[in-house]
């Protein structure tokens, strides 16, 4: 099937929940009386967002430019004025502009949960059209809400696939990984070979909780359970910590840089120079390595019996702050940013993947896009963080501070996701 079939029956089901929510807050409009919620004169909207380029050819500010005019010009009355700023401090100085009370209107951040607890963030509902509410893929806007209430909106996102370098695995006559102990038994035969890391296993602080959330899903554990409450330290999960220590990191097989000092962007690089067998990554090293001449086999994530069921997915949040009180013109741009046409313009500058059920599929069937077309199939069943906890934050920086202690040579899993899993729970009971 493909992912439109797959989700046509959620969409439909979500859509006719939001056709009762929008004839309820078109009622509401009509008792508290036009032009009420800014709705009148000109205005200027705000909008701060990260920068997704890595040079000034390829900066985020070029999107955002034509964006913005091709809105002005449709929307007479409503100016946007955006501001770029690297992902590095984009999180923090909207926090700080919140902080001082000059909330921006629209934030294009990596998380949303903590503003919308705190009762700063419009929902969904009332600013979207109930039609493009209901074309976000249904697994994204799941990951967008706070107490089944949709606050963030998705804006970009990718999904995880197995890579191996087709070099490697041809002249060793290997056939794609499909278990776990099929990476193990191949990565053997790569370092007898002499490649440089057999499985390249990022556990460093950069994106530790990435990696792990990978290998937890294909060993059929995660980091929560089916009622929303963390299980970092399930059997599950402690089993597989216990694998990867025993059959790739104890034999040597990850390469000369332990996992717990190892980040992804080294990890990445190096299988872009041809030095790395197998790693787990998404589109835009696809995209790197081929520039390079690596030619890139990606298959599902492996697991223990089979391939993985389901995938990681990773996304990036849009969303609308009350403090200036635009609720209609940002439902508006709105409505226009999530347009088939500019979903997919962004989504194919950066080599990542659109958030909504139409752009998807219109996608997967344009040939230009076939590269894609895995990552494109793995979405709509995609794993994702969870994002709507206010004490993921501090889950996270306790996973990326401490997931490679758990496979060091004296190091214990059992004890190290326990750590992790009792810093979560006193994040969580704290919030």
């Amino acid at each position: 099937m493909t992912p439109r079939t797959r989700t046509d029956w959620a969409v439909q089901r979500r859509y006719l929940g939001l056709t009762a929510a929008g004839a309820a807050l078109a009622l509401t409009a009509t008792l508290t009386g036009c032009g009420g919620n800014g709705d009148s004169g000109d205005v200027t909207l705000r909008l701060v967002a990260a920068d997704y380029g890595n040079s000034a050819a390829n900066s985020s500010k070029k999107y955002w430019a034509a964006l913005v005019k091709g809105f002005e010009s449709s929307h007479p009355g409503i100016k946007v004025e955006v501001s770029v700023r690297s992902w590095k401090d984009v999180d923090r100085e909207v926090a700080e502009m919140v902080k001082r009370g000059e909330a921006p209107d629209i934030a294009q951040i990596g998380s949303y949960a903590d503003y919308a607890e705190a009762g700063k963030l419009y929902r969904a509902d009332e600013m979207l059209n109930i039609t493009a509410q209901a074309n976000f893929l249904p697994r994204l806007a799941d990951a967008g809400s706070v107490n089944r209430t949709q606050y963030g909106l998705p804006f970009v996102a990718s999904t995880r696939l197995l890579f191996y370098n087709k070099k490697f695995f041809a002249q060793a006559g290997l056939a794609a990984p499909r278990t776990w102990n099929d990476i193990r038994d191949d990565a053997t035969v790569l370092e007898q070979r002499g490649v440089k890391y057999p499985f390249a296993l990022p556990l460093g602080p950069e994106e530790a909780q990435a990696e792990t959330m990978m290998w937890l899903l294909s060993g059929g554990g995660g980091y929560i359970d089916d009622a929303g409450s963390y299980e970092i330290d399930s059997a599950e999960n402690v089993r597989t910590f216990d694998w990867l220590k025993t059959n790739l990191v104890d034999k040597g097989l990850v390469g000369p840089v332990a996992p717990g000092k190892l980040d992804r962007a080294k990890a990445f690089a190096a299988f872009t120079r041809g030095e790395v067998g197998m790693l787990n990554g998404h589109p835009t090293l696809m995209q790197e390595a081929e520039k390079k001449g690596v030619s890139v086999g990606m298959v599902p994530l492996p697991g223990v019996g089979g391939p993985t069921k389901g995938s990681m997915g990773v996304a990036d949040w849009i969303m609308g702050f009350r403090q200036r009180g635009h609720r209609v013109q940002l439902g508006k741009f709105f409505d226009y940013l999530f347009t088939d046409k500019n979903v997919i313009e962004f989504a194919d500058e950066y080599d990542l993947l659109p958030v909504t059920d139409s752009a998807s599929a219109a996608m997967e069937s344009d040939p230009r896009y076939k590269p894609l077309r895995k990552f494109l199939v793995a979405l709509p069943n995609a794993e994702f963080y969870p994002f709507g906890k206010t004490s993921w934050a501090r889950a996270r920086e306790s996973i990326k501070e401490n997931a490679g202690r758990a496979v060091e040579p004296n190091g214990s899993p059992e004890s190290v996701l326990g750590r992790i899993a009792r810093e979560s729970a006193a994040a969580e009971h704290a919030g």
